[in-house]
């Protein structure tokens, strides 16, 4: 008998024309280091009483499909999430480098049909109607860099066989710690130990009373950006805007030497005031839990762009 294992497991990606209705082809192959992306239904506890200490059947409650995936930040297959997070992009280039503009603000969000497959069993899961909820992301000096992408869906199918289809194949080009770079308002941002990045769309769930017990939809809310920075306490420019109250804007940037680039600038950045505690003969170091806004003058909160060798996404 087999048995399944994570090393097989196989995931394909595609964006929906109608929201939970699976696409008959166009899916793409997707790297990915873990998933929880499934479908749960718990059983509710018979209250009756009258039958004797022994309960009676419990009854099935309304069906849960949502999860995590855990993906990593390439030159290409990280396209396929922004999407998710902002929307269809703008693309610019006649030809490759192509450079794909990402603008947090849109009212609308792509659906996404994703199967996730393990041949050897066989078990083929289709999640439909898969929304983005929140991407998050951290900066730091070494380790393997990957991103967590939130996902709310409509529902799952599981099947036997695959009905992805034969998906399109991708170049993973992996950016690293080692490729990044943190500016503020144009100059390089020194000191930094760590960064986090988090996108929120703060979906909500569309919960009416159907037959199925699926969701009729997920709709984006006020979407939020938040994060962290912890440095080593050298100067008071940090500081000092958080006591004036001011903003400014951060690029959270990764290049390839093959070219390729990543680039996530937030317009309008605030920090809080911090505590700067001397916890020892070590140096000091203070955290920023920050929050990002609208900017008045660009007109949106944060702009990704991926330059890469993909035409379209």
């Amino acid at each position: 008998m087999a048995r399944a294992q994570g090393a097989r497991a196989l995931m394909a990606l595609a964006f929906e024309t109608t929201y939970g209705t699976p696409p008959a082809s166009g899916f793409t192959r997707m790297p990915f280091a873990s998933t929880s992306l499934g479908a749960e239904q718990p059983l509710l506890n018979s209250e009756l009483l009258g039958y004797g200490r022994d309960p009676l059947a419990p009854i099935k409650d309304a069906v849960t499909a949502d999860g995590d995936v855990v993906v990593p930040l390439d030159a290409e297959a990280f396209g396929f999430w922004l999407k998710a997070a902002f929307g269809t992009p703008t693309t610019t280039g006649a030809e490759a480098p192509y450079t794909h503009e990402f603008q947090s603000g849109s009212w609308t969000l792509p659906s996404m049909s994703i199967e996730t497959g393990m041949p050897e069993v066989p078990r083929y899961a289709m999640y439909s109607g898969c929304v983005l909820d929140q991407i998050t992301w951290q900066m730091q000096r070494s380790g393997l860099l990957t991103a967590t992408a939130r996902l709310v869906a409509k529902g799952e199918t599981v099947g036997t066989t695959t009905s992805a289809g034969t998906p399109a194949a991708l170049d993973l080009k992996r950016f690293g710690h080692f490729n990044a770079a943190i500016t503020r308002n144009g100059t390089a941002l020194g000191n930094v130990v760590s960064a986090e990045i988090t996108y929120a769309n703060n979906l909500d769930r569309i919960e009416t009373i159907r037959n199925d017990g699926r969701i009729d939809g997920a709709d984006p809310s006020i979407a939020a950006l938040t994060g962290r920075i912890e440095v080593r306490f050298a100067d008071q420019t940090l500081v000092t805007q958080a006591i004036n109250g001011e903003a400014c804007e951060m690029e959270f940037a990764y290049v390839l030497p093959s070219g390729e680039s990543f680039t996530f600038t937030v317009h309008a950045v605030y920090l809080p005031r911090p505590r700067i505690e001397i916890s020892g003969p070590q140096g000091v170091q203070a955290t920023f839990d920050w929050q990002a806004a609208r900017d008045s003058v660009v007109g949106r909160m944060c702009t990704a762009t991926l330059v890469n060798d993909v035409e379209t996404y």
